[in-house]
């Protein structure tokens, strides 16, 4: 069992480590390639988004307030709101949402 756990995070951080230090020696000189510049800009962006999605969803007890609340937080961002009248929103729209579900 001890072997198996092992040889997991001997693979897991060598993949980790080639993520990290290939791009490093394989690409010395500045991307031109206007495709792969704006790919890579978007990349924190939407890594970002895959991550906190679920959580915005699923944190809640009920999808439907999760829901709710992501959809109320895009329109007052949207619409200028700061980051802290957004969170607020939302979490009123959890709140109201939890209380009649």
């Amino acid at each position: 069992m001890t072997h198996d756990i092992n040889v997991y995070i001997l693979i897991a951080s060598a993949v980790t480590l080639a993520i990290k230090i290939l791009p490093l020696t394989l690409i010395r000189r500045e991307i031109k390639n206007v495709t792969v510049r704006s790919f890579l800009h978007y990349v924190p962006y939407v890594t970002l988004a895959v991550m906190t999605f679920p959580a915005i969803v699923h944190a809640t007890q009920s999808p439907i307030s999760g829901a709710a609340a992501l959809v109320a937080g895009i329109v007052a961002a949207w619409f200028g709101a700061s980051l802290f009248k957004v969170a607020v929103l939302c979490c009123s729209v959890v709140f109201v949402t939890e209380m009649f579900i």
